[in-house]
């Protein structure tokens, strides 16, 4: 799925949960005490970077999930 289509199906006009329902996959998040996997950021000015990178750069590393919108 492209970026776009996914942006457009996020940001949904109505919170009721069948809109919502998709995104909620808590299921599949690493069990609590265990390392989470890599996965690529993005800076806000386009740049990317990945997890393991700002492990590597830092003692502590908070990544906090959610919709700002």
């Amino acid at each position: 799925m492209s970026e776009k289509n996914m942006t457009e199906r996020y940001n949904y006009h109505s919170f009721v949960w069948e809109l919502v329902d998709p995104w909620m996959r808590f299921h599949e998040s690493p069990p609590l005490g265990t390392e989470a996997p890599d996965f690529p950021l993005w800076h806000l000015d386009g740049g990317q970077t990945s997890l393991s990178e700002l492990w590597a750069q830092n003692t502590y590393t908070v990544v906090e999930f959610g919709s700002y919108t």
